[in-house]
Formats: structure tokens, sequence, C-alpha cells
């Protein structure tokens, strides 16, 4: 089975003016895991599990999130 990923709308397909938006979601625990990670998860907002945000989608945003990919998860909009 080949394995199809879902795109995330980028800023080629959303109305001018407006920029593109990403919904995170924190659903692991940073409990044990090391400094860098508690502040990328700290650093994007997050301050209990289960929580979302939404934040600009840039690269450092997606830089982040590939950081901790473990910790958190993209929600469809």
């Amino acid at each position: 089975m080949a394995e199809t990923r879902k795109t995330i709308p980028t800023a080629t397909n959303r109305p001018s003016g407006t920029p593109a938006k990403i919904r995170i979601q924190y659903y692991r625990s940073a409990i044990s895991t090391p400094t860098k990670h508690k502040l990328v998860v700290k650093g994007l907002g997050f301050t209990r599990l289960n929580q979302v945000v939404e934040r600009v989608d840039n690269d450092s945003v997606r830089g982040m999130v590939k950081a901790i990919p473990h910790l958190v998860r993209i929600l469809e909009n």
C-alpha cells in the first residue's frame, strides 16, 4: 500500500493578504525529554497536554515541529 501524504494549505492557495496558518496539537508529555525539546514545546506556546495552537505556517515553525515530531502532531484545518 502506498502511503499518501496530506498537504497543508500554503500561502499560494490562500486568499491574498492572509498568511497561511498551521494547527498543532501537543499530545505527548515532554517529561524525560532533553532540555532542548522542552524549550521547543515552550517556544511553540504550549502550556498543557492536548492543547491546540494555531501558528503562522513558515519555515521556522515547521522546523520546530520537525524537531519534536514525537511530541506534537499537525491537525487538518
